[in-house]
């Protein structure tokens, strides 16, 4: 896919009910995760990614920064973002525990 034409969120809509359920491509273009839910709002919200597992079972929530992730609209409106992390990459992370 590419990202290159699809516009990027403004700080005031990285929330919650935004970012949630939003697909999280790796640098290959591949699927490394879903937005579970986010923390604060804006440019210094936190966003918890489930990376593995299938439908949410047996996935490993891990916490990063919006700041961190490119986050975008594609032509069709739907919210998605891109990092330059690997599904191992995440994994690696500590896992997230609200």
């Amino acid at each position: 896919m590419d990202h290159s034409e699809h516009p990027r969120l403004l700080p005031d809509e990285m929330t919650d009910a935004v970012l949630t359920g939003a697909t999280i491509y790796g640098p290959g273009d591949e699927t490394v995760g879903t937005v579970s839910h986010v923390h604060g709002s804006g440019g210094t919200a936190q966003v918890v990614i489930d990376v593995g597992g299938f439908l949410g079972i047996g996935s490993k929530p891990v916490l990063v920064s919006v700041s961190d992730l490119d986050m975008m609209r594609d032509q069709d409106g739907v919210v998605h973002g891109v990092t330059r992390w690997t599904k191992e990459d995440l994994k690696a992370l500590p896992e997230h525990r609200d």
